[in-house]
């Protein structure tokens, strides 16, 4: 097709490629392996497209929104770091300005949680964030200029093209598999397209929660040592994930960008985490976080820090798993007959939805039922295969199960358009 265009245009090949390389980046179009390239539904205004979040009716079993399972001892843990605040506050907490100053005795802590996260960092190379996105947007800043170009998975984090677009970043998404990334599918990449960095989340964070294996990794890092790609490597989710392979912080400390937070292991609120970066990159890491935050809120980090020593961070980390441990079992009772994709300490499901059910009339008949879902194509990067996101720590066990009910009967539906919304 893109032959055919550029022979009724006038135009040379890559000048087309370069067009649809562009439409994909700007959200336009999407591409399905096999099918080739559609023009996606676009919302007129193009604020209000994903990632903006609309507030849910009352009523709604939202399990659309990623978030770890909460109950009565976190709003205890924090009352209490509150309290304690309150009686014993650093005086920088609230009088200082100067990050280096504010927060050297956080970087200090900050190594103890770095190496439950798999990695030995150096205090100097770790940078103290407002959390996931705020760490993100530093490192794509460091890693790509505008007009240059990251890889990324081809079903992979909401948020990626939308901020990309307005860092004046293009978009490329590489196959993945099973196991994340194929080795084969970036180094093809790499080879037609001039790639300045790679975005990978291996962790079981991604939509389709896989966990990269060691082997994978290496064979990653090979290829980006070959590119000189610089690696930004999201692991949102700790040391929750256990048993897991080294970081590619460990396997490419001269080029990874390692980040990670508290939001998703510990507690939602916790809203601070850590950018370790490599020592050649670490000027403009601070350029970059000067200009986009400052410095990390340190009423937040303070609490970070003090649950990090007290080792209140590791025990809701261990609640959250032997939590999360009974939540799966129970997505297992409900669609254990469906072939959903999962890790056990994933704060979510996947669930390819095949060719019955189309993916929006899905969603549509979810929420017509009271039950919010994301759809898998806020999480296409270049290919988009009908599926849903299903958080599984979003509510409470008893409303889970209900939501589980809803989906689970409307599989075993007929779909039928909705004519009317009444």
């Amino acid at each position: 097709p893109q032959r055919q265009l550029a022979h009724k245009l006038g135009v040379s090949l890559p000048t087309v490629s370069r067009a649809y390389e562009e439409l994909a980046r700007r959200g336009f179009t999407a591409g399905e392996t096999g099918r080739g390239t559609f023009i996606r539904n676009n919302n007129p205004n193009p604020e209000a497209v994903s990632p903006y979040v609309p507030e849910r009716q009352s009523g709604l079993i939202d399990l659309s929104i990623l978030k770890p399972i909460c109950d009565t001892i976190h709003l205890e843990r924090m009352k209490s770091a509150l309290a304690a605040l309150a009686v014993d506050i650093p005086p920088s907490t609230v009088l200082g300005s100067r990050p280096s100053a504010m927060f050297a005795r956080h970087r200090s802590i900050a190594v103890e949680w770095l190496r439950r996260c798999g990695l030995e960092a150096d205090e100097k190379t770790i940078h103290l964030t407002n959390g996931g996105t705020p760490s993100l947007t530093v490192a794509l800043m460091t890693a790509c200029q505008p007009g240059t170009m990251i890889a990324t998975e081809a079903t992979g984090l909401h948020v990626m093209l939308p901020l990309a677009s307005y860092l004046g970043v293009k978009v490329h998404g590489v196959q993945i598999d099973d196991c994340g990334i194929v080795p084969e599918a970036l180094e093809s990449a790499c080879q037609h397209n001039k790639i300045r960095a790679l975005f990978m989340m291996p962790n079981a964070l991604g939509p389709t929660a896989f966990l990269m294996d060691e082997s994978r990794r290496i064979a990653i890092v090979e290829i980006a040592r070959k590119h000189d790609l610089i690696i930004i490597e999201d692991d949102a989710l700790g040391p929750l994930v256990d048993k897991r392979p080294p970081p590619f912080q460990v396997l490419a400390p001269e080029r990874t960008l390692y980040i990670t937070s508290f939001s998703k292991p510990v507690m939602p609120g916790l809203r601070t985490g850590y950018l370790v970066a490599p020592e050649r990159l670490l000027p403009a890491v601070e350029n970059r976080q000067l200009v986009t935050n400052w410095t990390a809120t340190p009423l937040i980090a303070e609490i970070a820090a003090r649950w990090v020593e007290d080792g209140t961070c590791l025990e809701l980390v261990e609640w959250q798993r032997a939590s999360l441990a009974q939540r799966h079992k129970l997505v297992a009772q409900v669609m254990g007959e469906f072939p959903y994709r999962f890790h056990p300490q994933s704060l979510h499901i996947w669930l390819p939805l095949g060719p019955k059910f189309p993916e929006d009339e899905f969603v549509s008949h979810a929420r017509k039922q009271g039950v919010a879902v994301a759809r898998g194509a806020a999480f296409a990067i270049s290919d988009s295969q009908p599926a849903v996101r299903i958080s599984v720590g979003s509510t409470t066990e008893e409303d889970l199960e209900r939501g589980l009910t809803v989906i689970h009967n409307l599989l075993h539906s007929e779909p039928e358009p909705i004519l009317f919304d009444l």
